[in-house]
């Protein structure tokens, strides 16, 4: 079944603001993200979406209004959506990347 695979080799990078890209294929419902972070990156504004996914390399910092998580290589995220989970994330190494499967 072609059609339940996803090639992110053949997808184009895109850039949503300085020191963040992405990889996306959507299928409308949800959809799985190749993201990359780098030190340059700094979220301009608190995300309520929720996120589930794996960090597959680098190390990243997320703070939850005030609470800091750190997330190393091979750790899991689990995030769900709404207020009370406000975040933002930043890359404490010079870059990290993570595969991220979310509703659209």
């Amino acid at each position: 079944m072609e059609t339940c695979k996803v090639e992110f080799d053949s997808l184009e990078w895109q850039e949503a603001m300085p020191g963040a890209r992405f990889k996306i294929f959507s299928d409308g419902k949800k959809q799985m993200r190749l993201l990359e972070f780098t030190s340059e990156f700094v979220e301009p504004h608190w995300c309520e979406k929720g996120h589930v996914g794996f960090v597959l390399n680098g190390e990243l910092e997320i703070d939850f209004d005030g609470q800091i998580v750190s997330y190393i290589q091979g750790a899991g995220i689990f995030i769900p959506t709404g207020a009370l989970t406000k975040h933002k994330a930043r890359s404490i190494t010079p870059s990290v990347q993570l595969f991220l499967v979310e509703d659209v």
